[in-house]
């Protein structure tokens, strides 16, 4: 099985090369491994009732990131982000950079960070001419929005993982990770300030371009669909079920809310539901499907544990192997790898908001902004604005780096001194205990 793993998973790195779809090889590979797992399992009937409870784990993660994504298309229809972009209004490079910088960081909070970047770099090519200043505009694009999809459990899959399976909550996570992960942009945008194309040209970008004025009704869809967003961890806290429930109540609402406002406007069917369901990622979510159906078989099988006690023995630092997870991350898709950790540790080992829990949410979520390949949105920026890696290598690497290593010193400096982010939401009733 562990054989099976590597080779299909090398499918899955040089999907390009081989010219073989990710999400085939991913789906080939998951049914591949319970295949073997239905052989090697003491009866039949064992491995199936593994494969039932791995399904109902795995069906949660995809059903929240389907509704979660048609969400996103249907306000990105409606050109709602528009109304956070356009208050970007600085063209002085140095000021520019911070403000896509944070702005991107707050919106990879909410959305996740794939999402926020498609937006942001779209909105860069409004912004700026092509050139060397916008590519690092680019840069500190993926940087934030990994950043900003680490400290919420909506931001990133691997968190909203994390989050879906008890490993963290809410609050804690966003009280314990806020700071970390800022310093984990901040760095990296104060030492870009100081490189010769932010700070030597000094001039001014050009005026904005025309941008797409606001569909109909936009700012209604844009308020409700971010409110759908921001209300999953409150449903959760509310009602006891799971997210993925919260997430198709938001929906839902987002449905019929965009069938009234558009009744009998036959030219507006794109701005639909229907419609926004066949612009999404499915085949992003058929390689989620296939990964952590494939990562389950290897947990039911105990190779897993076996992996767990191998690392306990030889690397006792927890916080070395969670810092381990973040640089592979850059390298390998952070999904299996904390798939993988989820399978490898329990919340005996480590409880709830443990902090190698906490870690294991920064490092995989921030980590992969070491290299362009190493996160969903540094493969969303290479394609773009066409960067090639060893550019990003050579100019922005080092940056990321260096905010990685801060934030993580950043957390155990938080934890160690036992600081807490200062919230008024701890004392909110049904948010204390989500």
């Amino acid at each position: 099985m562990a054989i099976l793993f590597v080779l299909g998973y090398a499918g899955i790195i040089f999907e390009e090369s081989l010219a073989f779809n990710k999400s085939g090889v991913g789906l080939l590979m998951a049914v591949s491994l319970w295949v073997v797992r239905s052989i090697g399992a003491p009866s039949t009937d064992v491995a199936v009732s593994e494969l039932r409870h791995a399904s109902a784990e795995v069906s949660e993660i995809v059903f929240f990131l389907l509704g979660a994504m048609t969400i996103v298309e249907i306000v990105d229809a409606h050109q709602g982000f528009k109304l956070v972009t356009d208050n970007i209004t600085s063209r002085k490079p140095r000021t520019l950079l911070w403000a896509v910088g944070f702005v991107t960081f707050f919106l990879s909070a909410i959305l996740d960070n794939l999402t926020s970047t498609i937006v942001m770099v779209s909105l860069l090519r409004k912004l700026a001419p092509p050139s060397e200043y916008r590519k690092l505009l680019g840069a500190v694009v993926v940087i934030a929005a990994n950043a900003g999809g680490s400290w919420t459990p909506i931001g990133d899959v691997t968190t909203t993982m994390l989050w879906i399976h008890g490993q963290i909550s809410t609050l804690q996570t966003m009280k314990d990770l806020f700071i970390p992960s800022a310093v984990s942009l901040a760095v990296p945008l104060a030492l870009l300030s100081l490189t010769s194309e932010v700070n030597g040209k000094g001039q001014e970008s050009a005026d904005v371009l025309a941008f797409e004025q606001v569909a109909p009704r936009g700012q209604l869809v844009f308020s409700v669909g971010l409110g759908a967003l921001i209300f999953v961890p409150v449903f959760k806290a509310l009602t006891g079920l799971p997210p993925y429930m919260g997430m198709l109540l938001g929906l839902g609402v987002l449905w019929i809310l965009t069938d009234a406002i558009h009744y009998g406007e036959s030219e507006r069917q794109r701005l639909k539901v229907p419609q926004a369901l066949s612009r999404i990622d499915t085949q992003g979510a058929l390689f989620f499907l296939g990964i952590l159906l494939s990562v389950s078989s290897l947990e039911a099988a105990g190779i897993l544990r076996e992996l767990a006690n191998y690392l306990d023995a030889h690397i006792p630092n927890v916080e070395l192997i969670a810092g381990s997870i973040g640089v592979v991350s850059a390298i390998i898709d952070n999904v299996p790898l904390v798939a993988a950790t989820m399978g490898m540790y329990d919340l005996i080992s480590f409880p709830q908001d443990s902090e190698f829990w906490q870690l294991v949410a920064f490092c995989a979520g921030t980590g992969g902004s070491m290299l362009v390949i190493g996160s969903a949105a540094g493969v969303a920026f290479m394609g773009m604005e066409k960067v090639d890696f060893f550019w990003y290598l050579r100019k922005v690497s080092g940056f990321a780096f260096a905010g990685y290593a801060a934030g993580i010193a950043a957390y155990l400096a938080i934890h160690n001194l036992n600081i807490s982010l200062p919230t008024t939401l701890a004392h909110v009733p049904f948010l204390s205990g989500s």
